[in-house]
């Protein structure tokens, strides 16, 4: 993340490499003009560095960002993020401690990276943090916010009852399911499998909790658990379980029997489970739709050859017996 120069700055300042009377302000004094009060009592300041897009961060959701915190006079953060490659999901009111930081990260937009100046009542407070943080320290952040959901529906959601569920409308329930997904999605890219799998599901348990449905409404519910199949299917796989890979994989199967993710997940599981005629089938359907796709391709060639050694195999075995038998008749 860009530090747009002001710890390059600080270090002159320190090390008195810029003429007496330009330091004079203090760094963050420097930085303030620059910056907006976002509350009124000049507790947050705020510049925006990089803006970014789309509505505000909800109350009560949950955030992914990188973020560091520095002292005045340290080009060093007493608390960084940025090299983490999977930064936690913070979830605002529980995992964000700094009032102040809460406060800004509601301002901030998806992609947007600004630095936040809080005052010690807006930080540490008075006390301070020792050994790092001294008393009454002013504090710099510098915050990208890199994805952000709005969990706090979900919660809120989650909270009713199924009757209440029920009365909300299709749309909300959709918006719910899709926010849980993404939380899967995060912790399937962090290799989080057994978490991802339990979101996929917990979103899958909602939809089908959905009581008096129109066709219209069933249409959007089959809509909507097509992917949760297909990434409960793939979890499953990455957990090496492949009878229920396969289970989620025919369920997507029985909402679209042309799909070929789920064909393909289905060749995957029925090859792990050494089916290798029930996977060639999967596969040979996956790549008649798809014929140029090198994943379909490269592990229909794999099947072919496992079915193939498999054939010999037994061919071998058939022979061996028939031979050990006729053997026991000339005797």
């Amino acid at each position: 993340m860009s530090r747009n120069g002001l710890i390059s700055s600080l270090r002159r300042l320190i090390n008195g490499e810029e003429p007496l009377e330009t330091r004079s302000p203090s760094p963050f004094e420097r930085l303030r003009p620059r910056m907006n009060d976002i509350i009124g009592d000049g507790g947050i300041l705020k510049e925006v560095v990089q803006p970014g897009e789309g509505p505000p961060v909800p109350e009560n959701a949950s955030v992914l960002i990188h973020y560091s915190g520095f002292l005045e006079y340290s080009d060093q953060p007493f608390e960084t993020t940025t090299h983490l490659k999977y930064p936690q999901m913070m979830k605002l009111g529980r995992d964000v401690t700094l009032a102040g930081l809460e406060l800004g990260l509601l301002t901030m937009k998806k992609g947007e990276f600004s630095r936040f100046l809080l005052q010690p009542q807006y930080a540490y407070g008075e006390m301070g943090c020792p050994p790092f943080i001294p008393t009454a320290a002013v504090v710099l952040y510098e915050v990208q916010i890199l994805d952000y959901l709005d969990s706090g529906q979900v919660d809120d959601f989650i909270t009713m009852s199924l009757e209440q569920q029920n009365t909300v409308p299709m749309s909300t329930l959709l918006e719910v399911v899709n926010t849980l997904r993404s939380f899967g999605n995060r912790f399937f890219n962090q290799n989080r499998y057994y978490n991802a799998k339990d979101r996929y599901k917990q979103a899958m348990t909602l939809l089908g909790n959905r009581g008096t449905q129109s066709d219209l409404e069933k249409e959007r519910i089959k809509t909507a658990l097509l992917p949760l199949y297909l990434n409960i299917s793939l979890a499953e796989l990455r957990l090496e379980r492949p009878h229920k890979a396969l289970k989620y994989g025919n369920k997507a199967l029985e909402i679209d029997s042309a799909n070929t993710k789920a064909l393909f997940r289905c060749g995957q599981a029925y090859l792990e489970l050494h089916e290798y005629a029930s996977a060639h089938c999967c596969l040979t359907s996956a790549q008649a739709q798809k014929p140029f796709d090198s994943d379909i391709n490269n592990l229909l060639r794999k099947v072919t050859m496992c079915y193939k050694d498999s054939l010999d195999k037994e061919k071998d075995l058939y022979s061996k017996m028939f031979r050990e038998l006729k053997g026991s008749v000339k005797m």
